[in-house]
């Protein structure tokens, strides 16, 4: 009975560490590419090629048909799509980045 439960315990335990290490790969899965910009945030490109823009707090933030945003190194990328609710849902599982 004493093995029952440490061996319960034990799984458990090491279920409960593997489930967020596997998590934080979703955001990095469904993402092609992550750009950091002035401001402070970051932009998210999806396989799709559709965008999602995390602010420096790290939420999701929408953005507006077309805009132009600069990145850190001076690029200017006009967004594609705004997949905040997509990003917003990968965040709150704990996938900041």
């Amino acid at each position: 009975m004493k093995t029952l439960i440490i061996t319960t315990t034990l799984v458990a335990t090491l279920a409960g560490i593997a489930a967020p290490a596997q998590a934080r790969d979703a955001l990095e899965n469904a993402v092609k590419t992550t750009i950091e910009l002035q401001d402070g945030s970051t932009l998210y490109v999806f396989k799709d090629g559709r965008m999602a823009k995390e602010d420096s707090f790290g939420r999701a933030v929408f953005l507006k048909a077309g805009e132009t945003l600069k990145a850190k190194d001076g690029r200017e990328i006009k967004a594609v799509g705004n997949e905040v609710a997509r990003l917003d849902s990968l965040l709150r599982e704990g996938h900041g980045g």
